[in-house]
């Protein structure tokens, strides 16, 4: 999800963890525990430093092994070792590395949720997860414990009346959601009629949501309005030829056929030589598809341009 949830959601528990006795009845470890479930809800996106070897390195790594199996143990132990020291509360080490993991497991599986998805079985497996259950930014739960949160530090309600309720409130909320996704999905499938693989995602609005199908032949793009399905967009496959071929040693493409999974490639002939896009159908918007490698090749098959990312004045980039 997005950086300003995964903290408040570390923040709220925090609030959460005064339901332990042992926290409650020392300040010093609650302050210790504030500032590790902070950082440890941030934490495994610490690999967005990254990008600053290039995109396409990004691409490979990002929701990789920080949100690995291997992860969700590791930083807990670091932060829990760090906080303990710094607060001198390592005498509770245990008690504080249980709610960090919390933190890091929480910001893991909501990212599990959403379409981008995650690496969360490496060193096991390499595929990428998604559920496509939840949004990069959820409204309801973000009001819901920004509301809890509020209570607490500024009208000094005690968090443990407030935040089971709040995480109630939350695991209800995602069951909704993953029920509603079920059933939807099970219409479309029923609807489109037609054998392949079918993603249904989120929109901000309840009611509102995208789908993309793969057949044999094609792709399949729409929305499902209220339970009606509408097919806005299809696009055909094209066979591979030298042309695409060459595309596939560059480094840009080679990231994203790491990370893709629906792909379409489309190539044709302009004045100074060829032009391949490749893209991941999963992530359309308004009819286009916004996310993918762009690149110009010389009449020669000499790459002279390339370019990985989202699509500029198509879509404004979930930066996650």
């Amino acid at each position: 999800m997005d950086t300003a949830s995964h903290l408040l959601f570390g923040l709220t528990l925090a609030g959460l963890a005064h339901m332990d006795p042992v926290v409650s009845q020392h300040p010093e470890l609650a302050q210790a525990i504030i500032a590790g479930t902070v950082i440890g809800s941030h934490a495994p996106d610490f690999d967005t430093v990254s990008r600053l070897k290039g995109y396409s390195f990004y691409i490979r790594h990002h929701r990789g092994v920080t949100h690995s199996l291997p992860g969700l143990f590791l930083w807990p132990a670091l932060l829990a070792t760090l906080f303990g020291y710094g607060f001198g509360v390592l005498d509770f080490w245990m008690t504080l590395y249980v709610w960090i993991f919390a933190a890091v497991f929480f910001h893991v599986f909501l990212d599990l949720l959403n379409t981008y998805g995650v690496q969360c079985l490496f060193p096991f497996s390499k595929k990428w997860m998604h559920l496509d259950i939840l949004n990069l930014f959820e409204p309801f739960l973000f009001f819901l414990h920004a509301s809890g949160a509020v209570c607490w530090l500024f009208l000094d309600v005690d968090p443990v009346r407030i935040f089971p309720l709040v995480y109630l409130l939350s695991l209800i909320y995602i069951l909704m959601r993953a029920y509603q996704h079920g059933v939807l999905l099970k219409k479309l499938k029923e609807t489109i009629g037609r054998g392949g693989i079918y993603h249904l995602f989120p929109n901000l609005h309840w009611f509102h949501w995208r789908f993309v199908v793969e057949t044999d032949e094609c792709f399949y793009t729409g929305v499902m309005t209220y339970g009606k399905v509408i097919i806005q967009q299809y696009y055909l496959k094209e066979d591979k030829n030298p042309i695409i071929e060459r595309t596939e040693e560059t480094d840009g493409v080679r990231a994203f056929l790491k990370f893709a999974q629906r792909v379409h490639v489309t190539c044709q002939k302009v004045e100074d030589g060829y032009e391949v896009k490749w893209s991941d159908v999963r992530f359309w918007y308004n009819s286009k598809l916004t996310f993918g490698v762009d690149i110009k090749l010389d009449h020669n098959l000499n790459v002279t341009h390339h370019e990985l990312g989202w699509r500029k004045g198509m879509l404004e980039p979930p930066f996650v």
